[in-house]
């Protein structure tokens, strides 16, 4: 390999690096990387901003409109209330008559707004069946994966190799071609998310009274201020006459912790307590001014009690307070919020929530009003926000017979539109008929016109299209072609087939680390390469390239849903390996055994 093989490799993993240790967002990561490829001369201007025209990049962010204007219409909503089962069954079939229409939808919609919609609802349901939630939001975040895998336009990482195919002159991938490979591994997930899944994963049932099961229990932070009733109160083992929904845990006095939970105290002023209390009272409690909570000063003069609401919200990447504590960012300032507690990895953080420094996809539990669901809910900021121990309405109610008919068209045109005659020199593709559509939500108001910058996820276009122009220095640095040859050698007694395992792998390895869209663009060079080395059709590699760039079950980080529902579920990052690892299994054996089967190398 030449130097400047070696340095592409240099800088591709350096990104790597950044990337595991989110050292900024991926977008600007990647494009960062290509700078110093285009200004070392590795790849001139023209290839550095190819991919910002790329049909399969510019399709993704038309069906992030066309996606946004079915959440509009609250037709997600509707079909979420229709499928929910009424009453409680035996589990694999409960389980599959909610998998099965979200898989479906996920087939031909943006993954997250369909969990952003059903992941609350779900929860909510489970809740008043009398089960875990936690039994049900990683399937449903895993039930989305599995049907984006069917269809070219299920997942944004399948236009990635779409776009690539077209840019390096192949003929693209067609609207169901995925499926014939895909359809088996989402069968197979579902009986094993049905069987054997839902038992590995945490959750038990729920047997809290049903009007109060929304509401946590937490320790909090607490100071007795001086013209406190509670002053001289007598605490026998934790509990009082005055407190009989709250237990104090410890009382800090003059530099001493004090257990209480055994034994017999008075409390005096300027005593620090840590109590647990129920959510639902928190409410009550402010208003009663006994105590002052360390993480809602000034909160009670901020609002009525009347007014106060609270909220779950899950932190997007383009929160502004990410990195900083919440002490630091000063909700009450920026959203007229205060945060009770956060989920984080199968923790809840309740005492000293100052100090917690906050991440994308934490969840976090606020004490505002209702208008910030009306000033913040669809902003991008949060993933998703919603009020705790209610499902709000739909915002939009009218068009959304007509919003579903464009797209079915979209699917039956694009479906169609190979077999028929071009318009004016165009191509009647997916480009082609989503574009159509999404503009004509726009004119009919299903899609916010003035706002509709805000369904793209612009991170997501700008990563897409910067991993192009890094798989062309790949292709331009003969690094493609050295490591496709490594990976033959490695594999040469298995031919073609252990070429596909090595590349397979190599997908399955850089989706769970990084964006699985920067893992499609960086492998499909390599894989490429190999084909012309073996001599053999290339297309085997790319249709494995999008399987395994998308089946990303056995961690949080490698797709955004399975982030997304983490603070939902108040799952750890090992439920996701124990529960995600035998479906990334099962897909890599049905992958390796029908793709040479389907499409002969």
């Amino acid at each position: 390999m030449s130097f400047e093989g070696y340095f592409v490799i240099g800088v591709i993993l350096l990104m790597i690096v950044a990337l595991v240790n989110d050292w900024m967002r991926p977008g600007m990561l990647l494009f960062s990387a290509m700078v110093v490829l285009m200004a070392t001369g590795v790849i001139n201007t023209e290839e550095s901003v190819a991919g910002f025209s790329n049909k399969g990049m510019l399709t993704v962010a038309v069906l992030f409109l066309v996606s946004e204007g079915v959440r509009q219409t609250g037709a997600l909503n509707i079909l979420a209330r229709a499928f929910l089962p009424k009453r409680r069954g035996r589990m694999p079939i409960t389980l599959t008559k909610i998998l099965l229409p979200v898989s479906a939808l996920s087939a031909f919609l943006n993954n997250t707004p369909v969990v952003i919609i059903f992941a609350p609802m779900v929860r909510k349901w489970a809740e008043k069946m009398n089960l875990s939630p936690q039994k049900f939001l990683i399937p449903l975040s895993y039930a989305t994966i599995l049907g984006g895998i069917c269809t070219l336009i299920g997942t944004s990482t399948n236009l990635v190799v779409h776009g690539l195919m077209l840019e390096n002159g192949m003929p693209g991938l067609h609207m169901f071609e995925l499926g014939k490979v895909g359809i088996w591994i989402a069968l197979t997930g579902f009986i094993y998310l049905a069987f054997i899944g839902h038992k590995i994963l945490p959750g038990k049932k729920n047997n809290s009274n049903l009007n109060r099961q929304d509401y946590k229990e937490y320790f909090l932070d607490a100071n007795l201020p001086a013209n406190s009733s509670l002053v001289g109160e007598e605490i026998s083992n934790g509990r009082s006459h005055q407190l009989k929904d709250i237990i104090v845990r410890s009382i800090e006095r003059n530099g001493e912790v004090i257990d209480t939970q055994k034994g017999k105290f008075t409390l005096e002023q300027n005593d620090t307590l840590v109590i647990s209390v129920k959510g639902e009272i928190i409410e009550r409690l402010i208003n009663q001014r006994k105590f002052e909570f360390k993480a809602l000063k000034g909160f009670g003069n901020f609002y009525k009690s009347t007014d106060i609401k609270q909220i779950e919200a899950v932190i997007a990447p383009r929160f502004p307070g990410i990195n900083q504590t919440i002490d630091e960012f000063d909700f009450l300032n920026h959203y007229q919020a205060e945060v009770l507690a956060v989920h984080r990895n199968g923790e809840t953080i309740s005492t000293n929530v100052g100090s917690v420094r906050m991440k994308d996809g934490d969840s976090l539990v606020l004490l505002t009003n209702e208008n910030f669901i009306k000033n913040w809910g669809e902003s991008k900021i949060f993933y998703l926000t919603s009020f705790i121990g209610e499902i709000p309405p739909p915002r939009y109610k009218g068009q959304r017979l007509f919003a579903l008919l464009l797209v079915l068209l979209m699917i039956i045109g694009t479906t169609l539109g190979r077999y028929l005659p071009e318009v004016g020199g165009n191509q009647l593709d997916m480009f082609y008929f989503a574009s159509i559509v999404a503009i004509l939500m726009a004119w009919i108001n299903v899609l916010p016109n003035r706002k509709y910058t805000r369904a793209i996820s612009w991170d997501v276009l700008i990563t897409i299209a910067c991993a192009f122009g890094l798989s062309k220095a790949l292709q331009n640095s003969g690094a493609a072609d050295s490591i496709a040859t490594t990976a033959i050698n490695f594999s040469k007694s298995f031919g073609p087939l252990g070429v596909l395992i090595t590349i397979y792998l190599i997908t399955t390895i850089f989706t769970e680390i990084i964006t699985n869209n920067a893992a499609a663009a960086l492998v499909f060079p390599i894989a490429y390469s190999a084909a012309s080395q073996l001599g053999v059709d290339p297309k085997p590699f790319f249709i494995a390239i999008c399987i395994a760039a998308s089946a990303s079950f056995a961690t949080p980080i490698g797709y955004q849903t399975n982030l997304l529902v983490q603070g939902l579920g108040n799952y750890k990052f090992s439920d996701y390996t124990k529960t995600g690892l035998p479906l990334n299994i099962l897909a890599f054996i049905i992958s390796i055994i029908a793709i040479p089967m389907i499409w002969p190398f």
